[in-house]
């Protein structure tokens, strides 16, 4: 199983709203046949396993990261495929939830004879399609906040200088974060202080849409997240704010989005519209605390560098939350952590 995760993790940041999918096909201990699903409309995993294994797939033996599908979408059902094949054992990695397969791919495959194991390292595999469980379960895509900070909680100095808090291996960490989601957000005021790219820098990776929040639209004509060549990018903002710059972006080719009330979560609906799985946000303290206000952050991802800059002024990386004691902080849950060259990665999730 951990194989088919591997392989699933080729199409990182390619399948939305498709999940990530590997599949491996054993006979007599021999590896015969191997895929993952590349992208939306093409073939699933399970077919190009099959593909390769040919008619040695008879009687054999797949695992498969996730359900096989029983139903006809953009393509034909999986599990009507294994069937046909002949294979002898299936073993999935988790059931997909999915309501129009659901246990349903499963049935299909019992009831044609063929045995079925279920829950092989089921918990890579929800965290590898943690998006789509997401997406599928709660109509949203998954909200990531992610930050660097100091030792002693600031994300910048006084002054505002900010590059860099976190070491190289972490951004590079980063980048490779960037590439598996389909959206990353920040607000106007990263934007004037940073001008990031906010691309995966990898010339075979894909690049995530780049969203600015905005509520005036006062932003800088020669940012360079209106290269549009290299990523494309979303500024979302008030419904009749600044036309002048509106227009200069879109001909630039920068989409713009006007909405009569601007959020978080309107912004992340969105999204979900445009079938996206997981979005990164990468904003600043006072959208990250309305974005977690707002239910549009699941999980955390908090960089901690070994440096202290102090400062009363200097910027944490959660603004305001309201909250006005320790009892009614938000505990993160699921926490893992790391060390990432000199850095420390906290990564949680918060029950909300």
């Amino acid at each position: 199983m951990r194989r088919c995760i591997d392989l699933a993790k080729q199409a990182w940041g390619k399948t939305a709203p498709n999940p990530l999918v590997g599949a491996v096909i054993v006979k007599d201990g021999e590896i015969i046949g191997e895929g993952f699903h590349p992208g939306v409309g093409q073939p699933h995993a399970e077919i190009f396993a099959l593909r390769e294994a040919g008619d040695r797939a008879q009687g054999a033996t797949i695992y498969v990261s996730l359900e096989p599908c029983n139903h006809y979408g953009r393509t034909p059902p999986c599990a009507a495929a294994l069937v046909a094949a002949g294979v002898g054992k299936v073993v999935v990695g988790m059931v997909d939830p999915n309501p129009l397969v659901a246990g349903g791919g499963i049935a299909t495959l019992e009831q044609a004879g063929i045995e079925v194991v279920v829950g092989v390292e089921t918990a890579a595999c929800e965290e590898l399609n943690e998006g789509f469980v997401q997406r599928i379960v709660h109509h949203r895509p998954l909200g990531i906040l992610k930050y660097a900070m100091t030792l002693d909680g600031k994300i910048a100095t006084d002054s505002g200088h900010s590059t860099w808090v976190s070491g190289e291996s972490s951004r590079n960490y980063v980048h490779h974060i960037r590439a598996g989601c389909d959206a990353v957000i920040i607000g106007g005021n990263t934007l004037r202080r940073d001008n990031p790219y906010l691309t995966s820098h990898h010339p075979n990776a894909p690049n995530p849409l780049r969203v600015v929040m905005t509520r005036k639209l006062d932003l800088p004509i020669d940012a360079i997240l209106w290269d549009t060549s290299v990523a494309p990018t979303l500024v979302v903002t008030h419904s009749g704010a600044n036309p002048d710059t509106r227009d200069r972006l879109r001909d630039r080719g920068v989409e713009v989005l006007e909405l009569d009330r601007l959020s978080p979560k309107l912004v992340m609906q969105h999204l979900y519209d445009r079938g996206h799985l997981s979005v990164l946000w990468e904003c600043g303290g006072t959208l990250a605390a309305s974005a977690i206000a707002d239910g549009a952050i699941q999980k955390v991802l908090a960089f901690i560098a070994p440096k202290i800059v102090g400062g009363s002024s200097a910027p944490s990386p959660v603004g305001d939350l309201n909250i006005q004691s320790m009892s009614a902080a938000l505990v993160l849950e699921r926490v893992t952590w790391q060390q990432i060259g000199a850095d420390l990665l906290i990564q949680g999730y918060i029950n909300k």
